[in-house]
């Protein structure tokens, strides 16, 4: 028998081309490439401390999108 998914089973699994939860907040932010590239950054070396041009990026973005305002008021909501 062969263990090579049938089209059936393939069927049933969720596309991995839709954006996930994590991925829809990020997106929201406006800084969707600036962790992009931090995340790959930690994936090819293991240390962030390797990363610091990726997370200064990062911050950057976050900072100009007004991000820590938002998430602020967001957070605010919950009790």
């Amino acid at each position: 028998m062969s263990s090579q998914p049938t089209h059936d089973d393939r069927v049933d699994q969720p596309d991995d081309d839709e954006p996930d939860e994590w991925d829809k907040r990020i997106i929201k932010t406006g800084c969707h490439d600036e962790n992009l590239k931090l995340q790959l950054c930690h994936a090819d070396t293991g240390d962030w401390r390797q990363c610091t041009k990726e997370m200064e990026a990062f911050r950057k973005c976050w900072s100009d999108h007004n991000n820590n305002q938002r998430v602020r008021t967001v957070d605010n909501d919950i009790d």
